[in-house]
C-alpha cells in the first residue's frame, strides 16, 4: 500500500510540474508577442539582430531589416526575443586576468616557421617544401 501511495504522489507531482511549466511557457510566449511590434529591435534564434518591419500571421513570416536597405523574410518562430537597446547582452570589459590567460605566440621551434608565416625562398636557413 505504501509503494502505491508513493507512486501516486510522484505521478501527481509530475503532472503538476508539467501543468505549471506549460502555463509559464504560454505566459512568456504571450508576453513576447505583445512586445513584437513593428519597429522593435529583435534577435533571431540564430543570433542575428535586426529591426522588425512586419509580421504576417497568415504566412507565419516576419520581415526583419538587418542592415539599412537589407530586409530578410524569416519564419515567425525564429524571432527569439526583443532586445532592449539600453541593456548590454555581451560583457565588453576586459580584465587583466583575461590578458594574462591569452595565449602568447611561441618562438620558432627547430628553425621551423610559424603557422601561416611566409618563407623567403632565397634564405638558405629557412626550410623549403618538397613538392
Amino acid at each position: 500500500m505504501d509503494q502505491s501511495l508513493f507512486l501516486i504522489v510522484i505521478i501527481v507531482a509530475f503532472a503538476a510540474f508539467m501543468f505549471y511549466s506549460s502555463r509559464k511557457r504560454k505566459k512568456q510566449q504571450a508576453d513576447l508577442q505583445t512586445k513584437m511590434v513593428p519597429g522593435a529591435r529583435v534577435m533571431l534564434s540564430f543570433g542575428l539582430y535586426g529591426t522588425l518591419l512586419s509580421v504576417d500571421d497568415e504566412k507565419v513570416t516576419a520581415d526583419v531589416e538587418i542592415a539599412p536597405g537589407t530586409v530578410v523574410t524569416v519564419h515567425r518562430q525564429t524571432l527569439s526575443r526583443v532586445v532592449d537597446d539600453n541593456a548590454s547582452d555581451v560583457e565588453t570589459t576586459v580584465s587583466p586576468e583575461d590578458d594574462a590567460a591569452a595565449p602568447k605566440p611561441v618562438a620558432e621551434l627547430n628553425g621551423e616557421p610559424f603557422y601561416g608565416e611566409r618563407v623567403d625562398e632565397t634564405d638558405p636557413n629557412k626550410r623549403k617544401t618538397e613538392d
